[in-house]
Parts: C-alpha cells; sequence; structure tokens
C-alpha cells in the first residue's frame, strides 16, 4: 500500500519529549506567578527610615525600596526565556537520541522483514537483552520466521516429490500411447488395462494429495465422533483385503469419545490398517488393534507383524512419498502418503502419532487423540 509520506516515529517522540520538558518549565514559571507573584504590590515601595526623631544631630538614614511585581517580572522574565530556551534544546536533542537508542531494536526487526519480503527466510532479529516488549517481539518474529521457513521448505519439498510421482504415471500413460500409435496390432485389452493401472494410481495420489491439503489446513467442523464405530467400519471395508493377504486382523475396544472430522478420522484408521495389512508378512501375518480410552483422551494403537525396520528409518515414515520397505506390491502399491496423511490427520485434531519398530519385527503405531470432553468445539484452524 502506498502511503503519503509523514514524520517519523523518532522526530514523533523527539518532539514529544521537548514538549513535555516545555509543559513542565511552563507550569512551573505558572506556579511562581500564581502562589508567589500575587502576593507582591503592584508597584515598588520606598522606605525611608527617620532617625531624626532618635537623635536629631544626626543625618537622614538612607531609604530602601521594596521591589514591585512588574520590577520582579521585568528581572525574571527573560532567565525564565533564556531556561525554556535550553530545555527546549535539551529536549529535542535528549529526545532524539534517546529516542534513537529505544527504538534501534524496532529498526533491526524492519530491516529483518524486509529482507523476509524479498525471499530470505533464513534471516533472525536474534535480539539479546532483558526481557522486555522489544524483546518480546523479536522472539515472537523469529519464532514466526522459523515456522514459516520450515513450512515453506516442507511446502516445496513436497511439491517437488508429489511433482516426480505424478511425472511417473504420466510418463508411462505417454509411452503406452506412443507404443500403440506405432504398432496398430498391439493388443488393445492389455494396453486398456496398462492404462487403467496407471491411471487409477494417478487418481489415488491426487486424491491423496487432496485430503492431506484439507487434513494441514483443518478445513473442518469437529463434531462427535466414536472412534470404535469408526474402527469397524474401516475393519468391514478391508475385510477381503486381509483375506486376499493371508493376515488375520484382530481388534478390541469399547466406546471412544472424541471430536473431530469423521471423514478424516476414518481416512486415518482405514489408511493404518490398510499400511499394516500390506505391509506384512507374506504368511500368517498378524495386524493388532486396540482402542483404549483415558481421562484425557483416546489411544489407537496398531501393531503389525512384518519385516525388521531400523529405528532411522521408521522416523522418517510419516514424510511423503516414503515406505519402509523396498517390496512393492503390484496389486496394493499405495502411493507413499498413507502414514503422511495420518500425521497430518492427528495434527489437525489436536492429537500426537508415535511409531515405533516392534521387536520381532513390524510396526507398531500409536494415536493420541482428545476426548469430546477436552476438545475446543468450532471450527478447526
Amino acid at each position: 500500500m502506498d502511503r503519503p509520506p509523514g514524520w517519523s516515529v523518532r522526530l514523533k517522540l523527539s518532539l514529544s519529549y521537548a514538549g513535555f520538558l516545555m509543559a513542565a518549565g511552563l507550569g512551573l514559571i505558572a506556579v511562581v506567578w500564581v502562589f508567589l507573584l500575587r502576593y507582591v504590590p503592584p508597584e515598588a515601595i520606598r522606605i525611608v527610615r527617620d532617625r531624626a526623631s532618635e537623635d536629631p544631630t544626626r543625618p537622614p538614614a538612607p531609604g530602601f525600596v521594596v521591589p514591585g511585581r512588574a520590577d520582579l517580572w521585568e528581572a525574571f522574565a527573560p532567565k525564565a526565556a533564556l531556561m525554556l530556551g535550553i530545555l527546549l534544546v535539551f529536549g529535542l536533542v535528549g529526545g532524539w537520541l534517546l529516542a534513537g537508542r529505544m527504538l534501534a531494536p524496532l529498526s533491526r526487526i524492519s530491516a529483518v522483514t524486509r529482507m523476509t519480503g524479498t525471499g530470505s527466510l533464513s534471516q533472525r532479529v536474534d535480539l539479546h537483552g532483558r526481557q522486555d516488549e522489544f524483546r518480546e517481539l523479536a522472539d515472537s518474529v523469529d519464532s514466526m520466521l522459523a515456522r514459516l521457513e520450515a513450512h515453506v521448505a516442507e511446502q516445496q519439498r513436497f511439491a517437488a516429490n508429489a511433482s516426480h510421482e505424478l511425472r511417473t504415471p504420466l510418463s508411462i500413460m505417454r509411452t503406452l500411447l506412443d507404443v500403440a500409435q506405432r504398432d496398430p496390432d498391439r493388443d488393445v485389452d492389455e494396453l486398456v488395462g496398462r492404462l487403467q493401472l496407471v491411471t487409477t494410481r494417478a487418481i489415488d495420489l491426487t486424491d491423496g494429495l487432496l485430503v492431506l491439503s484439507r487434513a494441514e489446513q483443518g478445513s473442518f467442523d469437529p463434531e462427535p465422533v466414536d472412534l470404535s464405530l469408526v474402527l469397524e467400519e474401516a475393519v468391514e471395508t478391508l475385510l477381503p483385503l486381509t483375506e486376499k493377504h493371508s493376515v488375520v486382523l484382530r481388534s478390541s475396544g469399547s466406546t471412544a469419545a472424541t471430536v473431530g472430522s469423521p471423514a478424516l478420522l476414518l481416512q486415518l484408521t482405514t489408511n493404518l490398517l490398510h499400511n499394516a495389512i500390506v505391509h506384512n508378512l507374506p504368511e500368517q501375518g498378524l495386524v493388532r488393534v486396540t482402542i483404549a480410552t483415558t481421562a484425557t483422551g483416546v489411544t489407537l494403537t496398531v501393531e503389525n507383524t512384518g519385516d525388521q525396520l531400523a529405528p532411522e528409518l521408521v522416523a522418517g515414515l510419516t514424510e511423503p512419498f516414503r515406505r519402509g520397505t523396498e517390496r512393492v506390491h503390484s496389486d496394493q502399491a499405495g502411493v507413499g502418503l498413507g502414514l503422511a496423511l495420518v500425521a497430518s490427520i492427528t495434527r489437525a485434531h489436536a492429537g500426537t502419532l508415535t511409531l515405533a519398530p516392534r521387536p520381532g519385527g513390524g510396526l507398531q503405531v500409536v494415536v493420541q487423540l482428545p476426548s469430546a470432553h477436552g476438545y475446543p468445539t468450532g471450527k478447526s484452524k
């Protein structure tokens, strides 16, 4: 926004300091006038002492004059005016120096924000000293810049990964179409089947990105949700997949009341179960799901058997497009957004997500959500 030029804050403070000093000086002069000079006679009085009555031979004593109000004011006014001038200069110079010293942190904060506007998010105010309003503002700006830098870096990394993942199915489709165009005798059914698989993967990836964006923005109206009913729906949906992979799915738990988006919580539960089923042992795999309710929240625990996972690998599983093993199932390859979606949905619901490798192989995922009694209602942000 273009604004007309105006006085600087430093100049305004300097004028304010000088104005206060001038007002104090005028107040002192007013006190002298009201409470002192008003009791002085308006005109000067000459007093002569008559000694003749005491001793006729002695000459008369010299008299003396008591100055009047006008005389005192004539003597006092120039000195008062001079002092007011000194106070004015002192107020302007001292106020300018003091204001500059006091506003130095604000100038530093402004410089950092201007550099941030050019795209340099690594700048920090880093203001030292005891806590005051400027230090509090500087710390808030530094914290905001740190979060903004991390968010931008995450978005850039996510956009790069998403572009890479979307480029793959699109490139495959173009290759298949180019080959079909050069070979008119190619089996159409085989081409359609492959195109269908690649298109399905691209659609799944796009849907996952949309859900991930919705979860990160928290654009939903929280409402009471029974997590046990959500779990039952997810188990019923994935039952054919468990039978196909010969995985035993065991679930336990009672009513677990929380608050949030039923659709996102169903997505969270479904992704956890899907991940546990697909990344499991080839035979005799096991998935155990439990729901526990405490005084402060609801805990959803999903454990599955599977390959041995290193702790450093588990720590990065919530990153988009990361997979825990090199095994890729042709029928359920996924798009690498399952646990990333779980992490985003958990954060959007003010919960916590914990991943840990199981001692015997596989993964344990614990999601803690606030209870329906302690979660704030209203629009989620």
